[in-house]
């Protein structure tokens, strides 16, 4: 019973240590099309915990620069290596989300 505990508890610690909480940048866009591309990166034995309400809220100040008052995330995201492991696998990679700028302001 001790030693199913103890494997129990040593399972649950590198699981938990897995799981990596990122923060969403701003890594491109066009003003003319209204659209922001924001990213963030993860190494291979990362599990990437990201906030949609953070991408938005960052989305949207930037947004708000180009005189939009609101931004609205695309449907989807890609997800590229940025570092191949050369074994045929990747060691690094970075996942990029874009949003539509919203709500023009009156010109």
């Amino acid at each position: 019973m001790k030693k199913t505990t103890i494997s129990l508890a040593f399972i649950s610690i590198l699981l938990g240590g897995c799981s990596t909480t990122k923060d969403w940048s701003a890594t491109g866009g066009s003003k003319a099309d209204g659209v922001i591309r924001l990213s963030y990166e993860f190494g291979q034995f990362e599990l990437p915990q990201v906030s949609e309400e953070q991408a938005i809220l960052l989305a949207a100040r930037r947004c708000a620069v180009w005189g939009y008052t609101h931004a609205e995330a695309f449907g989807g995201m890609t997800k590229q290596c940025n570092m191949p492991d050369g074994f045929g696998g990747c060691s690094n990679w970075i996942v990029t989300k874009e949003y539509q700028c919203t709500g023009s302001t009156a010109q």
